[in-house]
């Protein structure tokens, strides 16, 4: 994996994976397989992962973070071409992030790159933060988005090569 910073307001993180653009694009938009997002150290929820995997439609899946923790989590999709793009506004309307349903541009834009180099999936995570999101309150999203993200797609790789 590698890390490109750009700027405060966005990151990059990249993987290279042992797959076809195809299957890493099933991971992220198959409910049957998308498993890999939770915390392996946590109960995993009963309840079922939701994908309209469609422009404007939700991806929704519970999250839980500790015995004391936990919310709803996932995005609209914003733009689909299957097995080379994926992006969303980050978020869930009664969960985390926050997202407001009428106002997609105040949410974190997640995009989902993939490319078939040599036989293998070049993969790359692009998160941008919202212009109006306060100054002050930006580094902590940062270093929580960021961290899990990395976290978390670690584990997608660990899972498809």
């Amino acid at each position: 994996m590698t890390t490109m910073d750009r700027t405060d307001r966005e990151f990059t993180l990249a993987w290279t994976l042992e797959a076809e653009p195809a299957q890493v694009f099933r991971a992220w938009t198959d409910p049957a397989r998308l498993g890999w997002l939770y915390n392996p150290e946590q109960p995993t929820p009963t309840d079922p992962i939701e994908v309209d995997l469609r422009v404007g439609g939700q991806w929704r899946q519970k999250m839980v973070i500790d015995v004391d923790t936990s919310y709803m989590t996932g995005g609209v999709y914003l733009e689909i071409e299957p097995d080379a793009r994926l992006s969303f506004a980050w978020g869930a309307t009664d969960g985390w992030p926050e997202l407001d349903i009428d106002r997609l541009e105040a949410s974190p834009r997640v995009t989902v790159t993939l490319e078939l180099v040599d036989g293998r999936t070049a993969m790359t995570l692009h998160v941008a933060f919202p212009d109006e999101l306060p100054a002050d309150g930006l580094p902590n999203w940062w270093r929580h988005a960021r961290g899990g993200w990395q976290d978390t797609v670690d584990r997608l790789v660990a899972e498809i090569g």
